[in-house]
């Protein structure tokens, strides 16, 4: 009996996608891992879901990888072979865990895949030398690949959104819910492009770099990337209030409860039918109350709405890119995956 064709095989699931680049990638993640100091890297690799406190193998389930998928697709889609793009790969996931981990460790956020997070597992200090010495890994590993200082100031200008994006998120608790000095939604929109988007379109413009790609290839999967990171930041906000704690790992309301100004809450602040919402919010007890009027005032409709839109941005740049037919494939479908998690 012969072999289907490959062009009668079906087409790969985003599921599919997903598993093989972090098989590609896994053996180098784990190796560069593997050179930090015997304390760091097991905070580093249970960060990754890989061992348990003292560095027993763990079951509990990693991230899914967009990040390096994305720069292994975005080597592919320039025509070069996938592990064209694992250096990018694994200097994205190194960054992507260092952000977590300081992330955590200045949001007070005790879980994380759950689990407790590396600085209520180790401690904050410990957790911030971990958070550091990935850093510092990620730009030895993309200085060591070919073509390594253009690629180090590809991560660098993406490292510099981030942290202006993080800035932002933390001035937002300090701000009110109402009046000239609120969180506006366009404010909303430029920190999650920064501190979501810009690793996102990182991740694909250093792949597709690093497997020879011009420059306006490069560029505009960079800016692909980052609409889809507000797509992500957007939907992970719909999950934050009205997510499955079963599927999230988080309590329903969660962010409701720590007062977070997500894009649902300050687009339904907008809505005279939220004129009491202010006076729900400052009280933790009554998320379940906030929630429902978020919704009747068309938060929870206005963040999807632009979810979808950032996404079709990102589809409509990928199309006027001259990329790889089936990478570009997988990307889109990579696409469909994620603007997908909110149902």
């Amino acid at each position: 009996m012969t072999a289907p064709s490959p062009a009668a095989q079906a087409p790969p699931a985003a599921p599919d996608v997903l598993a093989r680049c972090r098989d590609l990638v896994r053996p180098a993640l784990t190796e560069a891992v593997g050179r930090l100091h015997p304390w760091v890297a097991e905070m580093a690799a249970y960060s990754f879901g890989w061992c348990e406190v003292g560095g027993a193998p763990a079951a509990a389930p990693g991230g899914k990888g967009v990040r390096q998928t994305l720069a292994v697709l975005g080597a592919e889609a320039a025509g070069a072979d996938g592990r064209a793009g694992v250096p990018a790969a694994v200097a994205v996931e190194l960054v992507h865990a260092f952000s977590l981990l300081h992330d955590d460790v200045m949001d007070g956020d005790a879980t994380r895949r759950r689990r407790p997070a590396v600085w209520k597992a180790y401690g904050t200090g410990p957790a911030v030398l971990a958070g550091d010495a990935l850093f510092a890994l990620a730009v030895e590993t993309l200085a060591a690949a070919p073509g390594g200082p253009g690629a180090v100031r590809l991560l660098s200008g993406a490292l510099a959104g981030l942290v202006r994006g993080q800035a932002d998120d933390l001035l937002f608790t300090a701000r009110p819910w109402t009046g000239p000095d609120r969180v506006t939604t366009g404010e909303y929109r430029a920190m999650a492009e920064g501190k979501t988007g810009a690793l996102l379109g990182c991740a694909a413009a250093l792949g597709a770099a690093l497997g020879g790609a011009p420059e306006p290839v490069v560029a505009g999967l960079d800016r692909a990337g980052r609409h889809l990171g507000v797509a992500f930041q957007l939907v992970d906000d719909v999950l934050g209030i009205w997510g499955d704690p079963a599927v999230t790992g988080k309590p329903v309301h969660g962010d409701l409860r720590e007062r977070k100004k997500t894009f649902p809450v300050l687009a339904a602040l907008g809505s005279p039918a939220a004129r009491h919402l202010p006076e729900l919010l400052r009280s933790p007890g009554r998320a379940g109350e906030a929630a429902a009027l978020i919704e009747a005032a068309g938060g929870r409709t206005a963040a999807l709405a632009e979810a979808h839109d950032r996404m079709a941005a990102a589809r409509a740049l990928l199309s006027g890119l001259p990329l790889s037919p089936g990478p570009d494939r997988e990307l889109g479908l990579l696409l469909e995956f994620l603007a997908g998690r909110e149902r």
